[in-house]
């Protein structure tokens, strides 16, 4: 990257689950004759596929993905690994191309590559099985309760329905004995090429009707025996998730199968809901529904000049 920074530029595409991230982002690789990462922490695992909803060989069209199927469940990988892999990438993609698309509904590795991570400290493997069965025998209430406690300023600040955030929390503060917030100083760093970003949306009920859809095809494909085969897995950070955990409650006996699928679609709604509200913190977004084509290039092309 030895070019100026505005010579290279990083288009990173965002949005919830089902808004149509991969059909926009081969598009935009084909049109810009470039490569994708993906940012989405679940796709990583090799092992997990219909309920990811990874992009498969047809659909990514010939275009080179990066970041698919790239870890195993059984590996542990968190955001600041990803910042790094990227950023490592990234120097080596920008030899050949001005332009990478990065995409996800993951907002943590999306800001990890954009904005970076704080340094975290190490914290203990064991520290995190002891949450993870606490999670799974008592539910996320303890769990919450010993946050609060630990970490007020966090409490305040934490998706109180994403078990992963505040497993991650805990430890830090169990393994340093400092609180989490601490180590958060959210200082961005300056990145040596230009970043565009640009979210994804739909009209609610139309987004909706689209995971509905989406949950049904990913039962039809085989989600519950996808899911019954990571059981064994399932105290596993990704797979603290939704698309998962309902059904690992079903195979545990907590609900019958209609309830399941209820659960999975109403959960998935949730989850887009969240993803929307991440992503409208960051005010450097610019919005449009994926089937503004003609309106995206001009934007990235208005930004490339």
């Amino acid at each position: 990257m030895a070019e100026g920074k505005n010579d290279k530029h990083l288009i990173v595409v965002a949005g919830p689950t089902a808004v149509g991230k991969t059909a926009l982002c081969v598009r935009l690789a084909k049109h810009y004759n470039t490569e994708i990462i993906s940012a989405d922490s679940r796709q990583f695992f090799q092992e997990m596929t219909i309920g990811t909803a990874k992009p498969d060989f047809e659909e990514q069209m010939g275009v080179v993905h990066h970041f698919v199927d790239s870890h195993s469940i059984a590996e542990e990988y968190n955001a600041g690994a990803f910042e790094q892999d990227v950023l490592a990438l990234l120097q080596r993609l920008f030899q050949e191309k001005d332009v990478v698309v990065l995409t996800g509904g993951s907002g943590l590795y999306i800001r990890a590559v954009t904005d970076g991570m704080d340094e975290m400290p190490e914290t203990s493997l064991m520290i995190r099985e002891q949450l993870s069965d606490v999670l799974e025998k008592q539910g996320l209430q303890p769990l919450l309760e010993q946050l609060k406690e630990l970490d007020p300023v966090y409490y305040q600040q934490v998706d109180k329905a994403n078990s992963q955030r505040v497993i991650r929390a805990l430890e830090v503060c169990l393994s340093s004995g400092q609180p989490y917030s601490s180590f958060r100083r959210s200082e961005k760093q300056e990145r040596s090429f230009n970043i565009i970003k640009i979210g994804l949306n739909r009209e609610r009920s139309e987004l909706y009707s689209r995971i509905d859809s989406r949950i049904d095809i990913m039962l039809e494909q085989g989600l519950l025996q996808e899911a019954t085969a990571l059981y064994p897995y399932r105290s596993h950070n990704a797979l603290q998730t939704v698309g998962y955990k309902e059904i690992f409650d079903f195979l545990e006996g907590k609900y019958g199968w209609p309830e399941a699928v209820r659960l999975l679609k109403r959960n998935s709604r949730r989850y887009a809901k969240r993803q929307l509200t991440w992503f409208h913190k960051y005010p450097d977004y610019t919005w449009f529904h994926p089937d503004q084509w003609q309106e995206i290039v001009r934007y990235i092309d208005e930004k490339v000049s």
